[in-house]
């Protein structure tokens, strides 16, 4: 299977279980899941993997969570998305980078190819984005990748408060307008 995203840099790779010990270290880390709804044990991480990873590929084609690997050596730096917002019609672009490699660019290169993927492969005509209102570098790395800020809004999330959360979404036409 072809891969769903790659860069000069990264790549995206599926999740397997191997990868499980890996995502229980990420989920744990307080820095990390700070505005990601907090920290998950290993039981929840290990139900997230099955769940809303492994079992949503092949019943989404094109749409997933996926493992951002370096190219050159394969090492894990995070994951990226492209999924169903929980309880929402809408298709959303996400990721979460290990802190250990925070500010090399790395998760907006990757969420413009993502986005990319989506605009192209998958054939989408808009794609969302939310972050906590106070997470500034989130909100940077949206912008980056071509998304644009559309004020707040709240919906109901099993893990996170109501919000209200800064929105970002693109129509596919005008980000490929922009990114050619």
């Amino acid at each position: 299977m072809s891969l769903p995203a790659q860069t000069p840099r990264l790549a995206l790779r599926r999740f397997t279980l191997a990868d499980l010990p890996w995502l229980q270290r990420l989920h744990a880390d307080e820095q990390v899941m700070r505005y990601c709804g907090g920290t998950l044990d290993a039981a929840a991480s290990e139900t997230l993997v099955h769940e809303r990873i492994l079992d949503y590929y092949d019943s989404n084609p094109g749409l997933g969570v996926w493992a951002t690997v370096l190219r050159a050596t394969g090492a894990r730096v995070g994951m990226h998305l492209l999924n169903h917002m929980h309880g929402e019609s809408l298709i959303q672009v996400g990721y979460i980078l290990a802190a250990e490699f925070w500010g090399r660019g790395y998760a907006s290169e990757m969420a413009a190819a993502v986005l990319r993927h989506g605009f192209t492969t998958v054939g989408l005509p808009r794609i969302v984005a939310i972050t906590d209102r106070d997470n500034l570098a989130s909100q940077r790395v949206l912008l980056k990748s071509g998304l644009q800020h559309h004020g707040e809004r709240s919906f109901a999330h099993p893990k996170y408060a109501a919000g209200p959360f800064s929105w970002f979404y693109r129509d596919a036409a005008d980000w490929l307008a922009e990114h050619p």
